[in-house]
């Protein structure tokens, strides 16, 4: 009897072990020590909640020592120098948005080249954007803030959470959309901007709907609409930037991770399946719904051909704008 116990025992456990086989072999490369997730922005906004989410989606999960670390600072630069200069071992990753890979275009001296100084790893997920005014205004729509804006520029400023970020981008073809020359004032992440459109210092924004819709559900902005061809989920009852007044300004943000320039192929392709992974769990799970974040699973090779796509059309639209680097 005892023999029999210890046979279905052993058995029991080898059965575990080869389930846990194929689990344990795809984190083998991944450093035992702490891991920097780097934000290159202030905490608060849209991509600090994302990376906070995915890093400890990754804790609970994979039992992976993954830390969120904000450096905010001329345009996402600080922290992308780190990830930049960085040991190539897996201990430090880049967690940002498409503003990281406009550096070239919106600043005369980048202190790099995002498209070839980083690793792309993987690219997890798109938000819509949406278009928020101070309360202190009593316009309603776009077309009424238009109208407004045409009579005197000077009234009407836009914060903008960096330069070459989405909202950023997205706030140029508004200008170009409404025949306006609008004031952009960059700030040093989403909070900060926020705040001020609340305080009626500055008039309007536009961010990810992740970043902006607690303090339009709130009532500390007003929300004008939404950058996508349909009303989204988590905000029915907001209008598309069409159904506001301004067809055609359909834009979305997207969110990305990068490591520094050579590290090894194999620790890419580990990270790539790490987040891919926790993006579909995140999915499954709605949480991603309760975001506004649609997810995005694909491999590094299919990441820097979106990029590319991605830059070539928003230097296009800079120069349309006649807008000249900082």
């Amino acid at each position: 009897m005892a023999k029999r116990s210890f046979l279905k025992m052993a058995f029991g456990l080898l059965a575990i072990a080869t389930l846990a086989g194929p689990a344990l072999a795809q984190i083998s490369g991944v450093p035992t020590q702490p891991i920097k997730l780097v934000v290159p922005f202030a905490a608060g906004g849209g991509v600090d909640a994302y990376a906070r989410l995915l890093a400890q989606h990754l804790k609970d999960k994979r039992s992976i020592d993954i830390v969120v670390e904000n450096r905010p600072g001329t345009n996402g630069a600080v922290g992308g120098l780190a990830v930049m200069n960085g040991e190539p071992n897996g201990t430090i990753l880049l967690f940002s948005a498409s503003t990281h890979v406009m550096a070239k275009q919106v600043m005369k001296n980048a202190p790099y080249d995002p498209q070839t100084d980083f690793a792309p790893i993987a690219r997890v997920g798109e938000a819509p954007m949406l278009v928020v005014m101070s309360p202190k205004k009593p316009q309603k729509n776009i077309t009424e803030v238009i109208a407004d804006a045409k009579k005197d520029p000077s009234k009407w400023d836009f914060a903008v959470s960096a330069l070459g970020s989405m909202g950023h981008l997205t706030t140029v073809a508004f200008g170009n959309l409404g025949g306006v020359k609008f004031t952009v004032v960059p700030y040093r992440g989403t909070a900060p901007g926020l705040a001020d459109v609340a305080a009626g210092h500055v008039q309007l924004m536009i961010d990810p709907v992740i970043a902006l819709l607690p303090m339009a559900t709130a009532g500390n902005v007003k929300p004008l609409a939404i950058t996508t061809a349909k009303r989204t989920r988590i905000a029915p009852d907001i209008p598309t930037s069409a159904e506001a007044g301004m067809p055609g300004l359909e834009f979305s943000s997207w969110y990305g991770v990068w490591g520094p320039k050579t590290l090894p192929k194999e620790l890419i392709t580990t990270y790539n399946n790490l987040f891919n992974e926790a993006v579909r769990e995140l999915a499954s799970t709605g949480r991603l719904d309760t975001l506004g974040i649609v997810p995005v699973t694909e491999s590094p090779e299919d990441f820097v051909a979106y990029v590319a796509k991605d830059v070539a059309r928003n230097t296009e639209l800079l120069r349309i704008a006649d807008f000249k680097p900082e």
